[in-house]
């Protein structure tokens, strides 16, 4: 990568004694985390900046590209960054769509340590912020004939506003009529293998040589839309989804007694006393571990269907008013300055000529949850009066050239 010697980040008044790719040209911003430096930016093409992430120890005076997983943000004209709870980076882009503003790199959440001891290399992970919470997706789960699919679109059917299916994931050639993100989204079978590895999918299985499954990404979309995503998987999907990062209300459905069961099974006729059997054992199975795991938030008997799904519509709070505000991208001012906080994030706007004006808003991140590879949810964003001597206990920064500084970060434009 060249010798060590003294470089500057654009803005910065440190300096740093690294090894620097003399190459690498364009803006880019600088977070000490104990004895590493994440340096984030890249080479300018001219009209955008590309956002790779790299990583100098200066326990052995190295650069390290890391593993970079979750969805990167498309390239900006600059960015700030600000340390989080030292364990991820806020990034607020610079003149960008509300929709693609902000975003936090994760560098020692759960979700970046577990896959480092997997790929046994560094990684660091990728999440978009977004402002408010978002209705949590609902999991269903249950043995093959307790009645969750009735009890599903019961709830489609009285409610269509308001829950939502994702679309599933598969490695299979698309049937005659089928679309490409509708009926569901087809991939390459070594693009969703890698995925998989990489935490993207809440769940996946091989049938008959392909694979299908449901990704965060997919369920996410559903969440944005202001809808309550239905995830219908079985136990151990649903222990997949309480690994991950989404935050949601999960339900076990289970049958009176294990013999009703059996007879439910038995009424519908479709199925060989083989077929019949092989549903028996998984079901007995699902239903010891759906009981007694502390696996769902709550458990419901289907012993007469429209009490529990009276009981269903209860646990959704479907009883009163039944809209879920959607989930709203961050809105911020096109051209800004930002100042030092404390889990706030003070932003001093800019005219459209480039001269600071006294229009200042907060970005409150006191509140987030989620993360990679899925959304940061609960950012929270309001304006505020001109500049002053003191806003709401955030510390404020006198000039616009900021340092880098231990367990901070370099901002500028």
């Amino acid at each position: 990568m060249g010798e060590a010697h003294e470089f500057f980040l654009d803005g910065l008044q440190e300096v740093f004694h690294v090894g620097f790719d003399s190459e690498s040209r364009g803006y880019q911003t600088a977070t000490i985390i104990g004895d590493k430096i994440y340096v984030i930016g890249g080479s300018d093409d001219g009209s955008t900046l590309s956002i790779s992430v790299r990583i100098f120890d200066k326990s052995t005076s190295k650069w390290v590209v890391p593993t970079v997983l979750g969805t990167k943000p498309a390239p900006c004209k600059g960015h700030s960054a600000m340390l989080l709870n030292r364990d991820r980076i806020l990034i607020l882009k610079r003149d960008s769509a509300p929709d693609d503003c902000a975003w936090f790199l994760e560098v020692d959440t759960t979700f970046v340590n577990e896959h480092k001891k997997i790929l046994n290399t560094e990684v660091v992970a990728w999440s978009k912020g977004v402002k408010g919470d978002g209705p949590k997706p609902i999991v269903i789960s249950g043995p093959s004939g307790v009645g969750k699919g009735t009890l599903i679109s019961k709830l489609m059917r009285d409610f269509p506003s308001t829950f939502g299916f994702s679309v599933s994931h598969t490695t299979r050639a698309p049937r005659d009529k089928e679309m490409d993100g509708i009926h569901y989204h087809f991939t390459d079978r070594n693009v969703m293998e890698k995925d998989i590895q990489d935490g993207k999918f809440l769940e996946s299985a091989q049938v008959h040589e392909n694979l299908y499954g449901t990704s965060i990404e997919a369920v996410e979309t559903v969440t944005d839309s202001g809808k309550r995503c239905i995830l219908d998987i079985d136990v151990q999907g649903a222990r997949s989804v309480k690994a991950s990062s989404l935050e949601v209300i999960s339900i076990f459905i289970c049958p009176p007694s294990f013999e009703e069961l059996e007879k439910r099974l038995r009424a519908r006729g479709t199925e060989t006393e083989e077929q019949v059997q092989k549903r028996l054992r998984n079901a007995k199975a699902e239903i010891e571990q759906g009981k007694s795991s502390g696996l769902f938030d709550h458990i419901l008997v289907n012993d007469d269907l429209e009490t529990c799904y009276a009981n269903l519509k209860k646990i959704l709070a479907l009883d009163g008013h039944n809209d879920i505000p959607a989930a709203k991208n961050v809105e911020l001012p096109l051209g800004h300055l930002v100042a030092e906080m404390d889990q706030k994030v003070l932003i001093h706007c800019r005219t459209e000529l480039g001269r600071p004006s006294n229009n200042l808003f907060v970005l409150d991140v006191s509140s987030v949850k989620g993360g990679a590879p899925g959304r940061t949810r609960g950012l929270n964003m309001y304006a505020i009066g001109p500049f002053g001597d003191g806003v709401n206990g955030i510390k404020q920064v006198e000039n616009n050239s900021f340092s880098a500084i231990e367990g901070r970060a370099s901002h500028y434009y």
